[in-house]
């Protein structure tokens, strides 16, 4: 039997504005997902970001004001007692405004309808499933494209009836290539989702981490954001920092721009003393940021004066070109070539 036309005008759609829980990165009424390897510290900072929802306090290079909202926090991997609660604890989290819904007698799967009874009943406006895998249910194929957006479907559908945010965590796989193919299973997994967030260590700082979003489907993506996993005092988040997704999945950032920055500073400031807005001008014509600038005017001993309201950058008077004894303009010029390809 044939299903009945039944067809919609956009005459008559009324436009929306998106409302988001934390901009750029986690929009309500949508999906996102938060992904990265084993250990790399994805579900400790989700936790940190619910503990800081749950006081209303003001999120990582966000100073929206918020109220305290409701959460439903969902762990197939990790114990709520031992594990759990004493990381939101070391987030501060107020936990009567975290919920879990019971699953010792069955199972919960995305597309249970407990999962929808539980954002009604309490209210919720973010729900975190750790990990994606594990609440598929029994009979999908995580790999298979088919079921999968059917699945992400009917779930982005509930996201958007109760304005929820829906947080899937997931791990990567070991392959290769564009970091939307790193995701395990299908590609209609991050096809579907609005935001898509990757979390990773740095290789030449295990202690640092870095969330850096890989896709985002209504706004423009947003800066990476680092935070620090130290044994001793914890965990903080940082600030923004210049690694890119693909930067992040190798473990390395390109020290050519901390190069770049230095062979600029030698060049420009060769002849005396610049205006600073005009440095920098140059240094975003380049896309150095301002944060490498001035660990690079730090190291350089550069000198910052301040005349008639305006800041100038000069190099020290026993600054020589540069240590090698190679003029700034062909360091210069070799710092571009090695760039070329970034």
């Amino acid at each position: 039997m044939l299903s009945e036309l039944k067809l919609i005008n956009m005459e008559d759609v009324e436009a929306t504005e998106v409302e988001w829980l934390w901009y750029p990165y986690i929009p309500y009424g949508k999906i996102t997902i938060i992904q990265g390897d084993p250990g790399e510290g994805k579900t400790t900072v989700v936790l940190h970001l619910a503990a800081m929802l749950s006081k209303g306090e003001a999120l990582p290079c966000d100073e929206t004001q918020r109220e305290p909202i409701n959460i439903i926090y969902q762990t197939a991997e990790d114990g709520l007692s031992d594990t759990i609660k004493p990381r939101l604890l070391d987030g501060g989290a107020d936990c009567t405004q975290i919920k879990v819904i019971d699953e010792e007698e069955k199972s919960l799967t995305l597309l249970d309808e407990r999962l929808e009874q539980a954002i009604v009943e309490t209210g919720a406006r973010m729900v975190i499933l750790d990990p994606i895998q594990a609440y598929l249910g029994d009979g999908v194929n995580m790999n298979a494209a088919n079921e999968i957006r059917d699945v992400m479907k009917r779930v982005g559908a509930m996201a958007q009836r109760h304005g929820c945010a829906i947080i899937l965590v997931g791990h990567m796989n070991k392959g290769g290539g564009k970091s939307s193919y790193r995701g395990l299973g299908s590609i209609d997994f991050q096809a579907v989702a609005r935001s898509v967030l990757v979390v990773g260590r740095m290789k030449d700082n295990p202690e640092m981490r870095v969330v850096a979003q890989c896709k985002s489907s209504l706004a423009p993506e947003g800066k990476s954001i680092s935070f620090e996993l130290n044994r001793e005092t914890g965990f903080r988040f940082v600030g923004e920092c210049d690694v890119s997704v693909d930067e992040l999945l190798t473990g390395e950032v390109r020290a050519n721009k901390t190069k770049l920055a230095e062979a600029l500073l030698l060049e420009v400031l060769e002849n005396g003393e610049v205006l600073q807005a005009d440095i920098m001008q140059k240094a975003r014509v380049k896309e150095i940021s301002k944060r490498v600038m001035d660990e690079v005017k730090k190291k350089l001993g550069v000198k910052s004066r301040k005349r008639q309201g305006k800041w100038y950058w000069s190099l020290p008077e026993n600054q020589p070109c540069n240590r090698a004894g190679v003029q700034p303009t062909a360091m210069l010029q070799t710092s571009l070539e090695e760039g070329a390809d970034e």
